[in-house]
């Protein structure tokens, strides 16, 4: 736990104090009245209703949308399934920036609603939340799912032979079992959409504002540093709430239930009504998750001669130092960086944490480590440029600090992707091989790290995609001479003009390409017992 531990404490929770305390401390003292100034002014007030509103919205119409979804991957058997899974969890691997820019190119200013029926979505809150349920779809359908893949069938079955209706036995033999990850599902989403940025940042213009969006304006563009730092806690308290919550979900789904192996439990549709069903999730599929990736393709091929993806390679468009396809190759020497990282830092803690004999200390680290997942990116990333400027830890100028915050993002789901395989693994093999002389680490490599290759290469995977895509901490430790993909990509659609919103459909694509071929790598990879993610 040592390095873990340091890591996170380091380029966590430093950054954050940091700049809570640069914003709290005047003359060296605190100002703790200044927290019940800021919530109680109308547009703060204003701001936090729309982010809970707009969250508990997106939550419950993800849950509507994607539940049925859940049910068919879990339930039935039809051609294509596992290819259409990997399509499903693509957006969730994809940038917040990506999905802003799929949903612009449908909803917006000459989007395809505009062209073909004059109707603009853009700036309204349907978008935002249409958005929301494009991202967050997978959650639902991997959470659910999941679980429900495994639910012994016979179950159902002896009920339906009793005299219970299909209804009947769905409501009191299937619910109760699905109703912890079906809570642990709606309460990650809801984290998620709750502190979102990227989506509302590009869809919800000067209108709407989340907690994480007014941290950034107070932060970049009022200089109200004082103000930040009061929301930044109030978004911490939120979020910490909400981790609790779902880490007691989390431990009534692991031990709540006998589960079997899901091979056998997925069967044909039988009946119009599992033909309907299947017919009406493909339809939705089709609509909400395909479409809009299919309609920012082909914004980005609008220009003759790909000549979107040509102005790539111009450097004098006066948007970057450097010309914007240098930010696909930047983005991928980042990543990598950050995935050594993650997977570093995040497997030593999932070791730690899967020892039985761990302490109370130890497996508390747990919830800590989903902490970087809720608490504000623009804060991490400003807090990073504050912290992180005097020796023998003066990284602003150096290329590390880039990786080292996308890493934070990363190793939280190293962490859930190897803890079910570590827990799962045998300690009288470990115990076997100790009698017979071997060291610790030998005993790692000779019957840990073969039963969880498979593991750590799925979570090497996404951590790969997820730090491809984060934005909200590297959009203010970006060097202008090495921008990211979102980086970039935000940049561009901040600019008017046809050339500049069409590079940017151009690297949003490019950075769908490239996370989609690393989640349909992974899906060759994952096994059943890799966890939901």
């Amino acid at each position: 736990m040592a390095l873990p531990v340091a890591f996170f404490a380091l380029f966590f929770a430093w950054p954050v104090a940091a700049i809570v305390a640069r914003g709290l401390k005047v003359d060296g003292a605190w100002q703790l009245g200044r927290i019940a100034d800021v919530v109680t002014q109308p547009d703060i007030r204003h701001v936090l209703w729309f982010t809970t509103w707009q969250a508990l919205a997106s939550t419950g119409l993800t849950l509507l949308l994607a539940l049925p979804a859940a049910y068919v991957f879990a339930r039935l058997d039809f051609p294509g399934r596992q290819v259409l899974r990997a399509v499903v969890t693509v957006p969730f691997v994809l940038p917040t920036v990506v999905a802003g820019s799929a949903f612009l190119a449908l909803v917006g200013h000459g989007g395809l609603l505009d062209d073909l029926w004059g109707v603009r979505l853009d700036t309204t809150v349907w978008a935002i939340l249409l958005a929301h349920v494009f991202f967050n779809y997978a959650v639902v359908v991997r959470t659910v799912g999941g679980l429900w893949s495994q639910l012994d069938p016979r179950q159902e079955e002896a009920a339906r032979m009793l005299g219970a209706s299909a209804f009947g036995a769905w409501r009191k033999v299937i619910l109760p079992a699905l109703g912890p990850a079906a809570a642990a599902a709606a309460l990650m989403v809801f984290l998620f959409t709750f502190t979102s940025f990227g989506i509302v940042q590009i869809l919800g213009g000067p209108t709407f504002s989340t907690l994480e969006v007014e941290i950034y304006r107070q932060t970049s563009e009022v200089f109200d540093l004082s103000t930040a730092a009061v929301l930044t806690l109030v978004q911490f308290v939120a979020v910490g709430a909400i981790l609790a919550v779902h880490a007691w979900t989390v431990r009534r789904r692991e031990t709540a239930l006998r589960l079997v192996d899901p091979k056998g439990t997925a069967r044909r549709p039988r009946g119009a009504g599992q033909w309907a069903l299947l017919a009406g999730v493909l339809v939705t599929i089709a609509l909400l998750l395909v479409l809009p990736l299919a309609v920012l393709v082909r914004r980005s091929l609008d220009a003759p001669g790909l000549g979107y993806y040509r102005a790539l390679t111009n450097s004098d468009g006066g948007t970057f130092l450097v010309a914007p396809v240098h930010a696909v190759w930047t983005s991928l020497q980042y990543a990598v960086a950050a995935t050594a990282i993650a997977v570093c830092v995040g497997g030593l803690a999932a070791a730690a944490l899967a020892r039985r004999d761990a302490g109370r200390l130890v497996r508390g680290f747990d919830a800590l480590l989903m902490l970087p997942l809720g608490v504000s990116a623009v804060t991490v990333g400003f807090g990073f440029l504050i912290a992180l400027d005097k020796p023998p830890l003066d990284l602003r100028q150096s290329w590390i600090l880039v990786p080292l915050a996308q890493a934070l993002v990363g190793a939280p789901f190293v962490v859930r992707t190897m803890l079910p395989v570590l827990r799962a693994v045998d300690v009288r093999l470990r115990e076997a091989a100790a009698v017979l002389g071997a060291s610790p680490w030998r005993v790692w490599r000779e019957v840990d790290l073969p039963m969880v290759r498979r593991a750590l290469l799925v979570a090497a995977g996404f951590a790969f995609a997820v730090s491809l895509g984060e934005f909200g901490a590297t959009v203010f430790i970006a060097r202008p001479d090495n921008p990211t993909l979102p980086v970039a990509v935000a940049r561009l659609l901040s600019r008017p003009g046809d050339l500049n919103y069409g590079q940017a459909m151009a690297l949003s694509t490019i950075l769908m390409v490239v996370c989609a071929a690393a989640l349909l790598l992974l899906e060759r990879l994952r096994t059943d017992r890799t966890g939901e993610f």
